[in-house]
């Protein structure tokens, strides 16, 4: 009997890699594992073992020591893994080096969200603002593509075969992204125009580390269907949804989150959509307090504020997932509170889980005690709305 020919896409197998250093303990490094085997895991990738090895730095040739290197390549073959994963950026020299001595594809953290980001982006804006990154992170990368000729020599004044690919190569790269940065100044004007149009309303932006509720929340604040997914960078694409808090209405904007080793370029490329965060008036931080690294995520996204230049934003900490923790380590909590150990302006705290939806009508009231607050600067003269049957209005405007 012939056996029928599989169409399903095969699962890439992976092999991640993480160093301990003076900088990066054991838990540390444990925990980073555990994260980029949650990325591989979005990327479609099965992780099959995880390696760690302690030295005082990266070894500048392969990234690890000989020995290690030893054992990565043995289990590489005998498990016919496809791709090994590095938890830093590699240099071009040591993916090169690694490629040769691997046999296999190899990838470091940020090209492996970049890959994420590339899949998860929807609009013509966020898919611009990846392959700029991607193109960025590939043009001093370039060479280790050609190095198959190069020991194709040319004469005096003349450039090898490899070295012509190669110029030429980077020559598209170049045009590529000077094509991309003018096609997102375009889309970046236009985005301005719409953002001053919205300085009508109040506005506040959900931020947080990746996986920590943020697309949740937001269906429940503004009851419209946004895509949540137990995934790390469900969203990419800031979405902007109007909610009305008795009676008072205000813009909500859910944006990408923050991740440890976040790649440059991306932060650089995601820079007019952070401008949402920017020009908030008020922020909510979600934490995910469940999370055993809670306190240091909220240090990276309280970093990440600061250097989008929105340090001084103030901002409602959303503790969420209170039903994921015991009982009494809940209550002792909420009783002696969290060190934020920040200087961005909080000004209240706030317990929720948001699946169970318990303390939602708490958070609604903390946002609306600081959204009416900006409301009433907008419109000094406002006066409270006249409900009528099936309609209400704001300042005589009905609105059905």
């Amino acid at each position: 009997m012939i056996e029928p020919i599989s169409t399903a896409p095969k699962v890439e197998k992976a092999v991640l890699v993480a160093l301990i250093t003076p900088r990066q303990t054991a838990e540390q490094a444990k925990e980073y594992l555990e994260e980029l085997a949650f990325l591989a895991e979005t990327s479609g990738v099965q992780t099959l073992e995880t390696f760690t090895q302690r030295l005082d730095r990266p070894d500048t040739r392969t990234f690890v020591g000989k020995g290690k290197l030893e054992d990565i390549k043995a289990f590489v073959q005998e498990h016919e893994a496809d791709v090994v994963i590095f938890d830093d950026e590699l240099t071009p020299s040591q993916v090169r080096n690694l490629e040769q001595e691997l046999q296999c594809k190899i990838l470091d953290r940020s090209l492996l969200i970049l890959n994420i980001f590339s899949v998860r982006a929807k609009t013509a804006q966020a898919k611009a603002q990846v392959e700029l990154a991607q193109y960025q992170y590939l043009l001093p990368r370039l060479t280790r593509m050609w190095s198959h000729l190069s020991k194709q020599k040319g004469g005096i004044g003349m450039r090898g075969p490899g070295e012509k690919e190669l110029e030429t190569d980077r020559r598209i790269v170049r045009d590529k992204i000077a094509f991309l940065r003018e096609k997102l100044d375009k889309i970046e004007k236009q985005s301005l125009t719409q953002r001053k149009g919205r300085k009508q309303l109040a506005r506040v932006a959900l931020v947080g580390y990746t996986n920590v509720g943020k697309s949740t929340l937001m269906r429940l604040l503004s009851k419209s269907d946004v895509f949540a997914e137990n995934k790390l960078f469900a969203t990419v694409d800031s979405t902007v949804r109007k909610v009305v808090i008795n009676e008072i209405p205000f813009l909500l904007t859910d944006t990408v989150g923050f991740i440890r080793k976040l790649p440059h370029t991306l932060v650089e490329c995601f820079k007019s959509t952070l401008d949402e965060i920017r020009e908030a008036d008020l922020l909510l931080h979600v934490v995910d307090i469940s999370h055993p690294a809670s306190h240091e995520q909220i240090e990276i996204v309280n970093s990440t504020l600061a250097e989008i230049g929105a340090g001084d934003k103030p901002m409602i900490m959303v503790y969420n997932k209170v039903d994921a923790m015991p009982e009494e380590e809940r209550l002792n909590i909420q009783e002696t509170g969290v060190p934020e150990e920040s200087e961005q302006p909080v000004v209240d705290r706030v317990f929720i889980s948001a699946l169970k939806k318990q303390n939602i009508e708490v958070l609604r009231e903390a946002v609306n005690e600081q959204v009416k607050e900006r409301h009433y600067q907008i419109y000094p003269n406002y006066l409270q709305p006249q409900v009528y049957e099936g309609s209400w209005s704001f300042d005589g405007e009905e609105e059905e």
